[in-house]
């Protein structure tokens, strides 16, 4: 097993401790004198110095067993004659086992020296009964206490910073992931409004421009382009609305007025003149303008009815194509059915992708709504295809007439 590299300051500690308590010995500077010593050769004082710089290599890789090392040393050191150094290399090692230990340790031995200092107190007090002796307990306080509680402050201070930079990468990183999701929902919102803008104008388009290359007839050709033309100028505008939004510092200072339900009739009769080459019929009810209902709600339920409307235009069988807008009770009701079947119909058909349904059921999903769509039984065992969406409205809700 290969030993730990040695951090530099701890070499740093060592040598500088070592090298200042060798520059004591040999000045002859003590910590007592002669008569005090239990062993009294000066060389004696050598042993805990080396053990004690030796022990400062420990301090960050096993700090708890380099301060049980350290207080035998400590203590040796007190039957020598003594020296500064290795007094003070055991305090480092004091603070060292509070900032590098377990956490366990960490909490106790602040304690504990604190414990230590009084006892010392207490005990030198009664044993020589002179008020010198409260001395002993300063410094015992100094050398274990005062390290212990500086190394638990500058640990609290430690995790402090570090859980103030961890919670900043999570707010961070949280930031980025909102950041992302609004991107994306922003391009979905994007998609959405594009495809309904202009896949019924090129839906038309598609349908009428195959009608003309299809039939042999002038008057039918000239009607096709007729409406192909229409739908192109129609359809540039509405990308012409779209990129002014988008963009910045566009010509219009005023955005672009959303569709409200006022414009469905204008676009059941766009679609009743796109699909007449297919022989469909179109037919609205809808109850007065309301005022009051809210921009979003409204947004919808148009964008919903043009998409059927287009998917009719693209799939749909001969026949009714019918669109009922309701106000029930706190809510607003939007179906749209048109004939369904396998059998081929009539006229020329244009391609379709899924998109509009998918776009139609994100639109519901994002006020809370329901949506179905798919086929059902009708008249005369006829099946139909119908679009239906509750779009929930709340009395606070509703805009404030002007």
């Amino acid at each position: 097993m290969p030993l730990p590299r040695l951090h530099r300051d701890d070499v740093f500690l060592a040598s500088t401790g070592l090298a200042g308590g060798l520059l004591l010995w040999s000045l002859g500077v003590f910590n007592q004198g002669p008569h005090h010593a239990v062993v009294d050769s000066s060389w004696a004082v050598l042993l805990p110095l080396c053990a004690m710089a030796s022990l400062e290599f420990l301090r960050r890789t096993m700090p708890r067993t380099a301060l049980l090392a350290g207080t035998v040393a400590v203590v040796a050191d007190q039957f020598t004659r003594g020296n500064i150094a290795t007094i003070l290399m055991f305090t480092d090692l004091v603070y060292a086992a509070v900032v590098y230990g377990a956490p366990a340790s960490a909490r106790r031995l602040p304690v504990v020296t604190g414990l230590v200092t009084v006892a010392v107190s207490v005990g030198a007090l009664a044993w020589y009964q002179e008020p010198w002796a409260l001395l002993l307990g300063v410094l015992t306080g100094m050398v274990s206490f005062v390290p212990a509680t500086t190394g638990a402050v500058v640990r609290n201070h430690r995790q402090a910073a570090d859980a103030a930079r961890l919670r900043a990468e999570q707010t961070a990183l949280l930031a980025e992931m909102d950041r992302r999701e609004a991107v994306v929902a922003e391009r979905s919102r994007m998609a959405r409004e594009l495809h309904d803008m202009v896949a019924g104008h090129l839906s038309a388009i598609a349908i009428h421009s195959t009608a003309a290359l299809s039939l042999d007839d002038a008057d039918t050709s000239r009607e096709a382009l007729g409406v192909i033309r229409e739908n192109s100028v129609e359809g540039l505008a509405e990308m012409r609305r779209l990129i002014s939004l988008l963009r910045d510092g566009g010509d219009s200072e005023e955005p672009a007025p959303a569709p409200t339900l006022a414009g469905l009739a204008a676009l059941v009769r766009q679609a009743a003149a796109n699909g007449a080459a297919s022989g469909l019929e179109f037919t609205l009810t809808a109850p007065p303008q309301e005022e009051g209902l809210p921009a979003p709600v409204e947004l919808a339920a148009y964008r919903i009815v043009q998409e059927s409307l287009t998917n009719a235009l693209k799939h749909a069988d001969t026949g009714e194509v019918a669109v009922a807008v309701e106000r029930a009770d706190h809510a607003l009701e939007v179906t749209v059915t048109s004939p369904y079947g396998r059998r081929a119909a009539a006229g020329p058909r244009a391609p379709g992708s899924g998109a509009g349904l998918v776009g139609m059921r994100e639109r519901v999903a994002l006020l809370g709504g329901e949506y179905e769509a798919g086929p059902v039984s009708g008249a005369a065992g006829r099946e139909t295809w119908r679009v239906r969406a509750v779009l929930p409205v709340a009395k606070d809700d509703k805009e404030p007439s002007p």
